[in-house]
């Protein structure tokens, strides 16, 4: 698992790559809660190199939406891969989540 943070503006972009599962959320959560800026929070999480997602890893999205949503931000996800965006849709995510194609759809949201 691989998280490669960019920032476009004020917008955070964490390109999450690989297996996200048991094995790797703790590293990924590190990462995507240690990326969360303190002052009106914008993130863009792009999956469209994540070839896998666990319950655990739907774990972490959550705590990073939760915590993004108390400082009065806002999160994306963008990139969903067919299966992957079928894990969220199972475990009803997709309606939690504002989900985009891509990231460029993603960050267009945020002006």
């Amino acid at each position: 698992m691989e998280a490669i943070e960019t920032r476009h503006g004020g917008t955070v972009v964490i390109e999450a790559r690989g297996r996200l599962d048991s094995n790797t959320a703790r590293s990924f959560e590190e990462k995507l809660l240690g990326a969360i800026a303190p002052a009106d929070p914008v993130m863009v999480v792009d999956c469209s190199q994540l070839d896998y997602v666990s319950s655990a890893g739907l774990r972490v999205l959550l705590m990073a939406a939760k915590r993004v949503k108390a400082a009065k931000g806002r999160l994306a996800l963008c990139g969903l891969k067919p299966h992957v965006q079928e894990v969220f849709d199972v475990s009803g995510f997709s309606s939690i989540f504002v989900i985009h194609p891509n990231r460029a759809a993603a960050l267009a949201a945020f002006p």
